[in-house]
């Protein structure tokens, strides 16, 4: 019989993990109602009447007031997944919709970032005299928390949903610009060398000899900087409120219901995670051997 590979052997173990973790939080999930005996069920009888009248039941409060067992978490994930793109008003809309704020305003800094960085980066990387006059900006500036902005971003643009795309765009440039001047800064010089023996024009250089040199580690600075765009636009839609993933969890859990918080961090990660692999994909394409 033919030995399983070592990527299925890691898939099959992923899965035991998981189900093992569901197991765990099956365990410690559990109703106590089931265990309680009958007679104490019993005596709660007059209570959970009078609760019920009053709009909440006994022994469903109490399960709800702690830590959601799995069956409400299939529940929540089932109830946000068949209605994504409803829209009840400005506190409820669908998680389709808030998914698309949040993934619109990622993309538009993104953009705006990328915009920027690839050809100052180009500049940077081909001049070590603009590098010099310019690095001491990129390390004052790149360590800044992209949420310590957001206060001057109110106060200068008046406007909360373009201030999180400000937001995005600032913690965005910096690892692109970074990375596409290293990956320039360090093509080949035999490379360069013979694009000069033959005369070929700046503009044929930088596009048909530099970019697909330093493609690997622009794509890496850009897959860094998407990364580091979906966590803080998270942060950003919390505090700036509206519509988002982000705002959608600070409220679900202003709700209290965790089984909704818990989702929205399940499907941040999961978003997250196709976001990676998607630039993944796009580094292997543009990945070459020596």
């Amino acid at each position: 019989m033919k030995s399983l590979s070592t990527k299925t052997k890691g898939t099959f173990l992923s899965i035991l993990i998981f189900i093992f973790c569901l197991f765990l939080w099956h365990v410690a999930t559990v109703p106590k109602a089931s265990k309680t005996s009958a007679a104490a069920t019993a005596s709660a009888g007059n209570t959970s009447e009078y609760n019920d009248l009053m709009g909440k039941g006994s022994l469903d409060s109490a399960q709800k007031s702690g830590f959601p067992t799995l069956s409400q978490m299939g529940t929540t994930f089932y109830e946000k997944l068949s209605h994504p793109f409803y829209d009840n008003g400005p506190n409820d809309k669908g998680i389709g919709i808030q998914l698309y704020y949040s993934l619109g305003r990622v993309g538009l800094g993104f953009l705006l970032a990328l915009l920027i960085a690839l050809p100052l980066g180009f500049v940077i990387g081909m001049s070590p005299l603009i590098y010099q006059a310019l690095n001491p900006f990129i390390q004052v500036l790149k360590p800044i928390s992209p949420l310590a902005w957001m206060p001057i971003a109110l106060y200068t643009i008046k406007d909360s949903s373009i201030s999180a795309v400000f937001v995005i765009f600032i913690c965005s440039i910096w690892p692109m610009l970074i990375n596409t001047a290293f990956g320039v800064a360090n093509v080949r010089r035999e490379w360069l060398n013979v694009a000069k023996t033959l005369e070929v024009n700046p503009f044929r250089k930088a596009f048909f000899v530099i970019l697909p040199a330093a493609a690997p580690t622009i794509l890496t600075g850009m897959r860094i900087s998407m990364g580091i765009a979906w966590l803080v636009i998270v942060a950003a839609e919390m505090l700036v409120g509206g519509t988002g993933i982000g705002y959608f969890l600070w409220n679900e859990w202003n709700n209290l219901s965790l089984s909704s918080v818990i989702f929205a961090i399940t499907l941040i990660g999961t978003v997250g995670m196709l976001l990676d692999t998607l630039f993944g994909q796009l580094q292997k394409m543009v990945s070459y051997a020596d």
